[in-house]
């Protein structure tokens, strides 16, 4: 289908993240640079050879709390000198930074791109319980073309929307609650494991049962756990990766792909664009879902997890109830261990780029207690809705 895969000229050199705070005591600035300066050094590097930034979505809203720190900022605040630096709200959600920095490599501006990524949801909530609400994320709200169709029907939030591709997953294919709880209970026993996840106290099928319900079939333990933190990963070139500390992870293969209108309820409701995504992303390897030891997908609501595991092949279309049933198949020792950090559920929203450490963290048998069997292919998916992206990473 392609001639030449700009990914395969790509791979992670190194990782760092920032606590992990609900709140965190530390500015947004201060966050980044723990993340920042700590994957720079995990990689070997100083900030001299840094010559790429990106991030998503940059500079959004005039940095409020979703995106706090742009790369305009950081490149001043590290004193870096840059050839490329990027960040954007369009592409493919979350992790735009990571496909549009080895894109960047690939096309010859860059030899190392730092991809970052701050969220400081947590403490904007102390002063506005609406910070983190859809409606605060889109600018001029009833004329866009995204937000008019919403304002009639009142949408104030993500979760909105997400119950309706969850009501009709359960419609069309018999999803019952307590299958879908095991993703929320799943990403609690991994969080207990994981010393920076928010919340670590075990979760019982009754306690997500008895949790006040949100947006039909959604409840308040399906959703994401707001936080303040930063995480950066250092992309570099393939040749200069192998000169590094570190065992480079390549980028295997990404998906990226939108065939469908951009809107959060066009063609499949059970499906949104991970389909799509995950299509391209299988088209650009030989390796198949089969070879992944783990996979990090994204759980902003669960119900995105579990449409995420049918979308990449992990389990029969319409049969993610069944397969994630007794949380067997997705526990760490099980077929396919999914969010080993807990997940944004349990962990902490650090929002897309969160998985990308953990899949490293992971193939690099960095994870202590929650380390998994060893591994060589990890995929990462984030994004719901209209925004959806893919990385399948493999360690060299």
């Amino acid at each position: 289908m392609f001639d030449r895969l700009f990914e395969k000229d790509v791979a992670i050199s190194g990782i760092g993240q920032s606590e992990v705070g609900r709140p965190s005591g530390l500015s947004a600035m201060q966050l980044t640079l723990d993340a920042a300066l700590e994957a720079i050094a995990d990689a070997g590097l100083s900030r001299d050879d840094i010559d790429g930034v990106a991030c998503w979505p940059g500079d959004n809203n005039n940095g409020d709390a979703f995106s706090p720190v742009g790369p305009n900022a950081l490149i001043s605040t590290l004193g870096l000198k840059v050839n490329w630096f990027g960040g954007g709200y369009e592409g493919p959600g979350p992790l735009a930074g990571v496909i549009n920095g080895a894109m960047a490599i690939a096309s010859g501006l860059c030899k190392h791109v730092l991809v970052f990524r701050t969220i400081t949801e947590a403490s904007r909530r102390l002063t506005d319980k609406t910070a983190s609400a859809l409606t605060n994320k889109t600018i001029g709200r009833d004329s866009s073309f995204f937000w008019q169709w919403y304002t009639p029907f009142n949408v104030l939030s993500g979760i909105n929307l997400m119950a309706m591709y969850a009501q009709r997953h359960f419609h069309e294919y018999g999803t019952r609650p307590e299958q879908l709880a095991q993703i929320a209970m799943t990403c609690r026993a991994n969080a207990a494991l994981n010393p920076k996840a928010v919340y670590r106290t075990p979760m019982s099928l009754d306690d997500y049962m008895s949790s006040r319900m949100i947006s039909t079939p959604l409840r308040m333990l399906d959703c994401d756990v707001h936080c303040d933190a930063s995480t950066a990963i250092v992309l570099s070139r393939i040749d200069a990766a192998r000169g590094g500390p570190n065992p480079p992870i390549r980028l295997e293969a990404i998906g990226a792909a939108l065939h469908q209108p951009w809107s959060w309820d066009q063609i499949d409701l059970t499906a949104m664009v991970t389909g799509e995504v995950a299509r391209m992303m299988w088209s650009r390897t030989d390796l198949k879902p089969s070879d992944l030891g783990s996979a990090q997908l994204y759980d902003g609501f669960s119900i995105l997890t579990m449409i995420w595991l049918e979308a990449l092949g992990l389990c029969p279309l319409g049969e993610g109830g069944r397969f994630i049933e007794g949380g067997h198949n997705i526990a760490r020792d099980g077929v396919i261990p999914i969010n080993t950090n807990g997940g944004q559920l349990s962990g902490g929203r650090t929002h897309g780029l969160g998985y990308v450490h953990e899949a490293c963290t992971q193939l690099w048998g960095r994870a202590g207690e929650r380390q998994l069997k060893a591994h060589r292919a990890s995929v990462v998916a984030a994004g719901g809705g209209p925004l959806g992206g893919s990385v399948l990473l493999v360690r060299e």
